[in-house]
């Protein structure tokens, strides 16, 4: 058994972390990186960029670019059809599964 649990716990749930931040607007990675590291979900924007290519192979992101008052434009990445399904079926997996593994594990 792995030692950091919580490492594998935020693996397992990270992609539906960006699609559930990407359900409420678009957003470039920079602001993506900064809501997840601050929630403790990923150490660095490094780890986010590969996750966001994934999304977007498989359907469920797409990319925009939009001019920046401070640089060069950026990408924008907003939720697809594919990706709002997605989402919505991890929610309603997620509460009822949330409440299976507390009843297990509880506290003592």
């Amino acid at each position: 058994m792995t030692a950091d649990v919580g490492a594998q716990m935020r693996k397992g749930v990270v992609e539906y972390c960006v699609l559930g931040l990407l359900a409420r607007e678009p957003m470039y990675g920079w602001q993506l990186a900064e809501a997840l590291t601050g929630a403790g979900l990923i150490a660095s924007i490094g780890t986010l960029y590969p996750l966001l290519g994934r999304l977007r192979d498989n359907g469920a992101v797409t990319t925009f670019d939009m001019p920046s008052e401070s640089g060069p434009a950026r990408k924008y990445y907003r939720l697809t059809d594919v990706g709002t399904t997605q989402l919505a079926q991890f929610r309603t997996q997620w509460t009822p599964f949330a409440r299976v593994v507390t009843g297990l594990v509880g506290e003592e």
